[in-house]
Order: structure tokens, then sequence, then C-alpha cells
């Protein structure tokens, strides 16, 4: 995936905007980093990255947030660093979908995320 210059993250919508939970928009990828616009209208799943630190900034929702042992409230403007091997999760709180900005280091292929049932 090239280079993709961007005015605005807030512009950006879901190229599949029926979707039922959760879309991922892929953004820019090489070997050191992946960017993704996330969409989720319900949950993510409890999981985790055995080999990925994740950032994520919310752009837009609010939600109720598992960060290892710890709960949080997430809303617009919050920024997370999700470390390699952490349990995490998220509830959407409210009628409007969260928009996040996930970076994660290394390149993520969609390899390492290991759900987690209660």
């Amino acid at each position: 995936m090239s280079a993709q210059n961007r005015s605005s993250l807030r512009e950006i919508e879901p190229t599949q905007p029926d979707y039922e939970n959760v879309h991922v928009q892929p953004l820019y990828t090489d070997s050191t980093t992946s960017t993704f616009l996330v969409f989720v209208k319900k949950e993510v799943p409890k999981h985790y990255h055995a080999s990925h630190t994740e950032q994520v900034m919310v752009l837009e929702g609010k939600g109720r947030m598992q960060l290892g042992e710890k709960e949080i409230m997430v809303k617009k403007g919050d920024f997370i660093v999700i470390p390699a091997g952490t349990l995490h999760a998220v509830r959407v709180i409210g009628r409007k979908p969260m928009k996040v900005l996930s970076i994660q280091s290394p390149e993520f292929k969609g390899e390492d995320r290991i759900f987690v049932d209660n």
C-alpha cells in the first residue's frame, strides 16, 4: 500500500457503510507500522496482540474499554497505548459508533489478534 495524503480523518467514512459491528479500513502499512481507521458500532471482543504494540486515538464516539485488569471510559480525543500482550476490548456507549485511529507496530498483517473467552 502506498502513502496517501489525507486532509482530514474526520472526512473519511467507512468504505462499507452497511457493516454490522466492526469495519477496519487500512490507511497505510510498511514493514515497521500499520495504520487503520476502525469503526465500531457495538463492541470489539477481548483480545490481545502477542507481538504488536497498538496505539489508539479516539476520533468519534465513546466507550468503556478493558485495558489489562482496568476498565476505563474512553471518548473523543483520548489516546491509549496498548503494549504487546495486553488484553483489551471496547464496548460502545450511546448510539454513535466509535471511530478510532489504530497504529500498530511492527507491520500488522491480521495474524496477531488472539481472542479470549470471558
